[in-house]
This record gives structure tokens, sequence and C-alpha cells, in this order.
């Protein structure tokens, strides 16, 4: 494992992990985080794939973990920065190490949901989800709904004026957002069709013209998504091929995995395999 700095177009430094041997490699791996998450979480996956024979990039969106550059009320920056910006620069940066070989996005919750958005998407092979789905509120899981309308109508729209960005590690909820981030997320939530609700047709006609395979792995007893809000996000990409898992806990013989599960080392023996399988059938090209 070795840190990198990986500078974005608008000289936004931000924190990049690599782990293994890019001249070697048979394929690269960008995991790409969900909303709020480091990428220290996802190292325990990134030494798997690394024994499988992959060259991996874990990184920190700019506000985020080892990315976060002082005070989060002075980034301007919203998820199309993370995005167009960020993930941009990732996806060059790990392009250029594997020298032609496949690119496959991973992409966690919020990592799943915008390759659509991604200006360079030409340069990803295929695109695995982990528990992502559409955030609209109405059709998450019941665990969440209970409180989610609070944050949504009474706690963001409070919060992020008051403080200049979105305090979630005081409140224990998501953890530190930029506000830019928060309250584009905010909108997307309360709309149906969420990030092409929103955006509008444009948007909506990007998601369509994505043709990288996807697979979908998600959860029966994730607390966030639900199988509709699963469903309804991979519906954006339209033209893709798709495949949808969805995984109750009974089927590998453990009481939980819920929306953070996969990326633990205890469940790795049971649910990485499946991964692994997808990921080299696609790592030939």
């Amino acid at each position: 494992m070795k840190q990198v700095a990986v500078v974005a177009a608008d000289g936004y430094s931000l924190s990049a992990h690599t782990f293994g041997d890019a001249a070697s490699a048979r394929a690269g791996v960008l995991i790409v985080p969900a909303m709020g998450v480091e990428q220290t979480y996802y190292a325990p996956f990134a030494h798997w794939l690394v024994e499988r024979g992959y060259f991996v990039v874990t990184f920190d969106y700019r506000g985020m973990g080892h990315s976060r550059r002082g005070s989060l009320r002075q980034l301007k920056a919203d998820v199309y920065t993370w995005v167009k910006q960020d993930c941009v620069a990732l996806v060059e940066y790990a392009a250029g190490r594997i020298a032609g070989k496949p690119l496959l996005w991973i992409g966690h919750s919020l990592g799943g949901q915008v390759l659509g958005l991604l200006p360079n998407r030409d340069k990803i092979a295929a695109m695995m989800t982990v528990a992502t789905g559409s955030g609209y509120w109405p059709e998450n899981s019941p665990p969440l709904r209970r409180y989610v309308w609070w944050l949504w109508y009474v706690v963001a729209p409070l919060a992020v004026p008051l403080f200049g960005y979105f305090p979630g590690r005081r409140l224990r909820k998501i953890g530190d957002l930029p506000a830019g981030v928060m309250m584009q997320w905010r909108r997307w939530c309360l709309n149906r069709d969420y990030v092409v609700g929103v955006e509008g047709d444009r948007v909506r006609a990007l998601y369509a013209e994505v043709r990288q395979p996807i697979l979908s792995l998600s959860f029966t007893d994730d607390e966030y998504m639900s199988a509709r809000n699963v469903e309804s996000l991979h519906s954006f990409y339209a033209a893709a091929p798709r495949e949808l898992r969805r995984i109750a806990p009974s089927e590998i013989g453990v009481a939980r995995i819920g929306h953070f599960g996969f990326f633990r080392r205890k469940l790795g023996e049971m649910l990485w395999p499946q991964a692994g399988h997808w990921l080299d059938a696609h790592a030939r090209g």
C-alpha cells in the first residue's frame, strides 16, 4: 500500500492509496466511496483484490478523510465537483498507471450512483455497485424512513446555513459534508427520480448512454436501500447490460450484512468471491 497525491484539474490535491503492482496486474480497480465513508474502510477488500492480481486505487473525495484541507465552511463543492473533478482525476491517474489494461469501477452506495455523470467514463470497462440505490426517501428501507424525513425537512435546512457545512459528526448522522454536497444530495433525495429527476433530461440522457456492463450487489437487510431503491437507480443505466443480485444474510450463513458489511473482512470469504469471479471475467477486456 502506498499513499499518493492526485491533483484534480482545478488544482485540488486529493489523497489516494495504491495497492499492488500496476505493471504486473491483470487489470486496475478504482474503488469509489460512499457518502461520508473514508477510503481506509476499503483497504481490506483492496488487499484481497491485489491477491487476485489487480492494481487497486482508493481515494477520499475533497473535504473527506485525508483529502480534507482546513474548514469545510470555505470549501465550495457539490456532488458534481466530486465526480467531474475528483473522480475524473482518479480515473485518469489509475488508467495511466495500468497502460491500456481494463479499468474496473467498484462503487459503494454513492460511488455506484454517479458513473453516468463521469465525463471520462470511456476509460471504464465495467462497473460493480455495492449497496447502491436511489436515495428517494419515501422508498428507503423502513428503518431509515422512520427518521430520514426529519433529516431532509428539518435538520439539514437548519444546520447547513447555521454552520456553513453539514456537521454530521456532531449530529451522529452520515459525517461532516460540504454544504454544496449536502444540499444537492438533499434535492435528489426529495425527488422520485433522484438525480435524473432533479438535473433534467440532459443528465437522464447521459445515464442512458452508459454501455458498460454492471453488476449490482445489494442486501435484503440493508438499513438504507430497499429493493425498490436499487431497481430505480439501476434503471437509469437503461442501455447497460445489468445483473442485479440481492443477497440475504441467511444465504451465506450470517446474521447480518447491511449497508456496510460487504467490505468488512469477516464477511469477505463469503461475499468477495462473488465479486471476484465477475471482475475476473471483465478484466480480460
